[in-house]
């Protein structure tokens, strides 16, 4: 079907972006109707931005076969998906890392934010170490599974469709066919694992009596960032205050990219040739770590300027950034599941290797988050399960909206469990993030060492996590 009224030229270089973003519009639109006029969409508390990605997804191979083009330009492209699937997971980071937490400033003497980062971290390691064992088995029976595929499952299911995308993606250039479809389908199972058991344990809670589930009206009534406090600038004057946000924002992400594309060509002009594809291509993919550093340079910078009275207001908005975010990653999840080309899960090595991932994993996590949840945050167990597991098979929002059915206040300390920890988890994941760009490497040293330092590593934090504090209990008890 050929829409043609004007130039080629002119809906490739001007239109064919807009169109796209229009239709994530719109699809999120339909999709926030139908979860609000369908019960059993809004009690699977499924995110709409997942509803709109399958709903976007169906759509798009229906316009793919209707054959919509303008000119002989398709309206729609996995690459724009791509593209903004990677690029969102960078601003919601960095709109999220501009707040000025609750928290901040205060003394976490409890080591909370420690504890909440180990826990995590191991998360990671315990879902490598299982993805992997199962990918290794499967590649001596399926050619087209990777032996190394299953380092995606942390990435889909612990930091969810961005990161999967841009690690499926580093995977995929090094020989994984399908490799980033893949890494986006796990993340997409991994909000079904986060919502299906994460539903089901907060309802058979709510029967035993031991929580109280909210209903959404009471759920919204939770503490909110003011939009304007005394001390920053206002609403209006020369320029608009949500513009200033998304200055910094961008902003960031320009010295993130002035520094990977710096990073980069010393790379490509270095003498470790054998090593500088692979690092470069892992560099771009994690875009939003640096994204992060940079961030937090930022911050300390601006609070910098406001002690020392060089800078008078303060022009950062929690509650204008928390939606820049919110953006951000509505549009990153539903663009991610839209992404998906399904042609490349055409066959069964790749289907069989999913569904064992993606089970297994979801149910070893489920319950290890419970294990450990019980042991290190007694006084509010159940929060703190509902609010960590869905963080770590879908995202933070994911997380949160479970919590917010039995904790809509945030009451309990689960909520800044969740964002203290992921801080710190990046300072501890170091591990996991080399070792993602050392198991795909040619020689079966590097795919069965980096699976016995996984093990290693997850053994020592479960050892710090768990076991060390009880031995000094025992001890201290002895004497």
């Amino acid at each position: 079907m050929i829409l043609s009224t004007f130039s080629s030229w002119d809906f490739d270089n001007t239109w064919l972006g807009i169109i796209q973003i229009g239709f994530v519009c719109l699809v999120l639109i339909i999709s926030n109707t139908l979860r609000r006029k369908i019960p059993f969409l809004r009690n699977m508390l499924l995110p709409t931005a997942v509803i709109a990605g399958f709903l976007g997804l169906g759509l798009k191979y229906l316009i793919m076969w209707l054959d919509i083009r303008v000119g002989a330009t398709p309206i729609l492209n996995n690459e724009f998906f791509e593209i903004i699937t990677y690029h969102t997971i960078a601003i919601g980071f960095i709109a999220l890392t501009l707040k000025t937490l609750k928290t901040e400033g205060e003394s976490r003497t409890d080591g909370t934010a420690i504890k909440s980062g180990l826990l995590i971290v191991s998360s990671y390691l315990m879902q490598a170490v299982i993805g992997l064992v199962i990918t290794i088995a499967l590649g001596f029976l399926f050619t087209s599974v990777a032996q190394y595929a299953g380092i995606l499952l942390p990435m889909g299911f612990g930091q969810g469709p961005g990161q999967a995308g841009n690690i499926g993606q580093v995977l995929q250039d090094n020989g994984f066919v399908g490799g980033k479809s893949f890494g986006l389908s796990i993340s997409t199972f991994g909000f079904l694992w986060a919502c299906i058991p994460g539903v089901y344990y907060i309802n058979k809670l709510a029967k035993q009596k031991k929580i109280t589930r909210y209903t959404e009206v009471e759920a919204s009534e939770t503490l909110r960032s003011e939009v304007e406090t005394k001390d920053e600038i206002p609403l209006t004057e020369s320029i608009d205050k949500l513009s200033i946000q998304l200055c910094f924002v961008g902003f960031v992400y320009l010295v993130t990219w002035l520094f990977m594309q710096g990073a980069s060509n010393l790379l490509v002009n270095s003498g470790i040739k054998f090593l500088a594809k692979d690092l470069n291509s892992l560099l771009w993919g994690f875009n939003f770590i640096f994204a992060l550093i940079f961030t937090m340079i930022l911050k300390r910078i601006l609070a910098f300027l406001m002690k020392k009275k060089i800078m008078k207001r303060k022009y950062t908005n929690d509650y204008m950034l928390n939606r820049i975010s919110g953006v951000a990653f509505d549009f990153m999840i539903a663009c991610s599941i839209m992404a998906i080309e399904l042609e490349m899960l055409n066959n069964w090595g790749l289907i069989i290797a999913l569904i064992l991932v993606t089970s297994i994993g979801g149910f070893i996590t489920y319950h290890y988050i419970q294990f450990a949840c019980k042991r290190l945050y007694p006084s509010y167990v159940h929060e703190a399960t509902a609010g960590m597991y869905g963080m770590m098979t879908g995202t933070a929002s994911t997380g949160v909206a479970l919590l917010r059915e039995i904790d809509p206040n945030f009451k309990t300390k689960a909520a800044d469990d969740l964002v203290l920890g992921s801080g710190t988890a990046v300072m501890f994941g170091g591990p996991l993030l080399i070792i993602a760009g050392l198991v795909y490497r040619d020689g079966w040293y590097w795919l069965y060492g980096s699976l016995a330092a996984l093990f290693i590593f997850f053994i020592i934090i479960y050892y710090f996590l768990f076991l060390f504090k009880h031995k000094k209990k025992v001890q201290a008890t002895n004497k």
